[in-house]
């Protein structure tokens, strides 16, 4: 278990025992975040695609989020605001949580919550992201079309999903990744 100084959120109620509970991440989640990551993904995660992709256009940390169970920080979520083909949208990740609390909801509660709070603000049409169909499918994404959306560096088309309340841009979605609002820029 990874230590935290992270205090958690004050609420009208408190959570249920046991159960997870999301907040927006602070600057005093740092430590935790970067340690957390580190321990998911290890020294390989700088050598990752996705991370090319936040190299190059900064995370909103407006949808960074921390997921407690019963006060301790335990899992985390990044969004990456981005373009594709002219559509905006966000890049989902890194999304890690402490080994000592997987399989708890931690991590499944932090992606429907990043998610409904990026679509909801009407300025991207939907959430991307690389990882395993069977762990993100449930929560609404869809694979896209193989090779279709070109990152800057190698990923495994079939590891590539979307989620979006439009259900056919997956299949549609196509070009390299630019910045957000590059399709209003030209």
């Amino acid at each position: 278990m990874i230590a935290s100084t992270v205090h958690s959120a004050t609420s009208a109620a408190p959570p249920l025992v046991g159960m997870p509970t999301f907040r927006l991440a602070t600057p005093a989640d740092d430590v935790f975040v970067e340690e957390l990551q580190a321990l998911a993904f290890g020294p390989g995660r700088f050598a990752r695609t996705a991370f090319r992709v936040r190299e190059r256009f900064p995370i909103d940390k407006s949808l960074s989020l921390i997921a407690e169970i019963d006060g301790q920080a335990v899992a985390s979520v990044w969004m990456t605001p981005i373009s594709v083909g002219g559509i905006d949208g966000y890049l989902l990740g890194p999304l890690a949580t402490d080994p000592a609390y997987r399989g708890r909801g931690a991590g499944k509660l932090l992606v429907k919550e990043v998610c409904r709070m990026a679509l909801a603000r009407g300025e991207g049409s939907f959430v991307l992201l690389v990882g395993d169909a069977p762990y993100y499918g449930p929560l609404g994404f869809a694979p896209t079309t193989l090779g279709a959306i070109q990152f800057p560096g190698p990923v495994d088309p079939k590891r590539v999903l979307l989620h979006s309340a439009d259900e056919t841009l997956a299949l549609r979605l196509a070009g390299p990744i630019a910045a957000f609002g590059a399709g209003k820029r030209a």
